[in-house]
This record gives structure tokens, sequence and C-alpha cells, in this order.
């Protein structure tokens, strides 16, 4: 087990999402960042599958009641153990009675952690991504217990390949997407603006969606309620724009103008609240 002293800013346990259900309104959820979610797990050799926990911006407290051995990429939290500075991207050993802890945040928004064998949360609806009304709780709590399995710290991680990943992925301000179904109804103008403007990620952003502060054009575009996907790029009647994420509802009524690509989503969820970006249209839709 892994006991909660302090949860952080929002920690989850998160696996590579809920598939299956969107017919029941029931959302993809899973990790915002897959690629480094799935790094984590490949350094300890294990499915990329495998549950781990998504933390974001500030981190939490962790004392681990068994060995172990974890790994931690994406956001540089500055992680320790007892106090001792740990790396990122690196398989770390782990003995009963240490505690795991975080410290400024240097780059990024979200890191993931890994632990061998992954987290043994409960499973729902073919997943143990936490989200609200389908599992107990959509984040960790002080005093929540984290189930693990016990792996000895004198054991080898068997490595099947070399691992190969670029740290340094979602630094760029550029975010890739294709056009949307309703792009056209905009006009030139319009559609100029949204490639041409440095979005500012607002206050108003979470695992939902994220809102950018200026306004390209308010409009009056009347559409039937249609199918949205995380990463969908969707243009309010107020002129502003919001990108949805993994937890973003099944289905919307603005106009989708554009798509994130599925690296691009996972740089936007490095992103936080202040940062920019632009929006470009990715080499394989010109």
């Amino acid at each position: 087990m892994i006991q909660v002293i302090s949860s952080g800013l929002y920690t989850s346990i998160q696996d590579l999402g809920r598939f299956g259900y969107r017919n029941q309104g029931v959302p993809n959820s899973g990790v915002m960042d897959t690629i480094s979610a799935k790094f984590a797990n490949s350094l300890l050799n294990n499915d990329l599958d495998n549950a781990v926990l998504e933390i974001t911006i500030i981190g939490p407290k962790l004392l681990f009641e068994i060995d172990t051995t974890i790994a931690i990429t994406g956001a540089d939290l500055t992680p320790k153990i007892n106090n001792a500075p740990i790396l990122n991207y690196k398989v770390v050993q782990v003995k009963k009675g240490d505690v795991l802890s975080f410290g400024k945040l240097l780059k990024g928004a979200r890191s993931y952690m890994a632990v061998k064998w992954g987290i043994q949360s409960e499973v729902k609806l073919k997943s143990r991504s936490q989200f609200n009304n389908i599992t107990q709780n959509n984040k960790l709590s002080k005093n929540d217990k984290i189930e693990i399995e016990s792996f000895s710290s004198d054991s080898k991680i068997e490595k099947k390949g070399k691992i190969k990943s670029n740290f340094q992925f979602f630094e760029t301000d550029e975010i890739d997407v294709f056009l949307g179904p309703e792009f056209e109804l905009l006009s030139k103008n319009e559609q100029d603006k949204l490639l041409n403007t440095d979005f500012t990620i607002s206050n108003n952003s979470d695992r939902m969606g994220y809102q950018m502060e200026e306004i390209v054009s308010e409009h009056e575009i009347s559409m039937i309620t249609s199918p949205v996907l995380p990463g969908t790029v969707q243009l309010l009647p107020s002129g502003q724009i919001v990108v949805l994420m993994k937890d973003a509802q099944t289905t919307g009524g603005y106009p989708r103008v554009f798509q994130l690509t599925e690296s691009a989503l996972c740089i936007m969820a490095q992103k936080k609240v202040g940062d920019q970006f632009k929006l470009k249209l990715s080499p394989t839709h010109i």
C-alpha cells in the first residue's frame, strides 16, 4: 500500500482510458499525456495500460508501506525520496517506510508516477481511471490508501529493448491541428485569426477542457448537438475557444473548428494557466 499524507493540487489514478461507453455519455478519461504515462510504464517494463498516478502542478506526499520500484516522467516537479532529490525518467527503488514528495515545478504541468505491476485500484467499466459518478472519487485525498503489489528492491527489471524519448517534446508553443467539421462555416478573416492568434490558457481550465482568454469572434452559428472527442476545439458564442480534454463530454452544440492530433493533445496537457500557444495546421493536413 501507499498512504497519501497530502494529496497535492490534483492527483488522480489514471490508465489509458475508458472506452466503449461513449454512447452512454461516459467520457474517455485516462491520462492527459499518454506519451509521458506510457514512457513511465515502459521504464518499468509494465503493460502500457497499467494505472499510474497523474500529478498536477503541486505534488503529493506519499508514504510507501511496502518495497517497490517507481519511475516518474512528464513535468519536472523536483521529486524527492526522504528529502533526497531523484531524477525523472529513471528507475528508482523504494523501500518500506520511504516518503516520496515533490517541490517546485520547473517545467510542464503533469507528472506521471508508475509503480512496478501498476496501481491496483478498483476497475469500473474496464478502467481504473478516476472520474466522478463512475469511481468512488475523482481524485486522491489525504489518508487515502493506494493499493500496489510488493516488488523486491533486489530484483532487476528486465528491459526488452532500448527506450527512447524526447523528454522535452511538450516544451513547444505550437499545437498541431486538423480542420474541424464546422471550420468552413467561418469567414476567411475568422479562419485566419484562429491560426494567427497567440492563445492564453485561462483560469477556466481543467481535465474537462481548457478555455482561452482571447476573443476570436462572437457568433450565432446554430448547429445540432454532435459528437466531440478529447482534442476537439470548439468556438463558443462568446468568441472564445475551448480545447476539450480527457474528461470532456461526449457531445456538444458549438462549432468544432479544429481537432488536435494525438501528440498535440499530450503537449496541451502539459500547459498550465497563463501559458501561451499557437494553433498550426498539421503537415499531414496541408
